[in-house]
């Protein structure tokens, strides 16, 4: 099955997160993170799951299927 990361954008407005936040959590740059939430640039596998935990969230949630 093919996935497209996609989602945790809402998540993080779900939960009342800010991109700086996980930038934070992650260790990440801004940017970067910034580039994940407009879908311009997708995480790596193991960020991915670096993500949900900050997030508290299965890191299937972070992911969205493009097969229909």
């Amino acid at each position: 099955m093919k996935y497209h990361i996609f989602f945790f954008f809402t998540i993080l407005a779900e939960k009342g997160k800010t991109n700086n936040w996980l930038a934070e959590k992650t260790g990440k740059n801004r940017t970067t993170v910034s580039k994940w939430c407009t879908n311009a640039m997708q995480p790596t596998v193991e960020t991915l799951f670096e993500i949900a935990q900050a997030l508290e969230v299965d890191v299937r949630e972070l992911l969205v299927s493009t097969k229909k």
